[in-house]
Formats: C-alpha cells, structure tokens, sequence
C-alpha cells in the first residue's frame, strides 16, 4: 500500500508568508507570521513557503520557529 496520495489529490502550495510581505506596507510581526503558518496548517495546506530567511535575522528566526513548530 502507497502513502502516496491519489493522482487526482490536488496540493495546496501558500506563498503567503513569503510573497505577500512582498507588497508595499504589508509587513507580519514574528508572532502573526506563526499565526498565519498555524492557520493555514490547520487548513490543511500542504506546503507552506514560511518566508524568506535571507532578508534579516528576525525573518530567518521566523521561517525557523514555523519549521519547528509546523514542520
């Protein structure tokens, strides 16, 4: 038996983290970035693109607490 999903399983992939601080003004504090990740892991999103650590050391603290903690 398979852990694969089936062929027609259709997997969610967010960018929100990481592409929506992209925008002008929208900037998440470490706290709402876990949040969000939380959200959206209990949404059932597959694959979570927790942020963009190069940019500083608070985002590289943030995506590493979600990679903890969500995984």
């Amino acid at each position: 038996m398979s852990n694969l999903p089936p062929d027609n399983y259709v997997r969610i992939f967010d960018t929100t983290l990481r592409d929506g601080e992209q925008s002008p003004g929208a900037t998440m504090t470490s706290f709402e970035k876990i949040e969000v990740a939380r959200a959206l892991a209990r949404m059932g999103v597959d694959i979570i693109e927790a942020g963009f650590p190069a940019a500083s050391p608070d985002d590289f603290e943030a995506v590493r607490n979600i990679a903890e903690e969500i995984g």
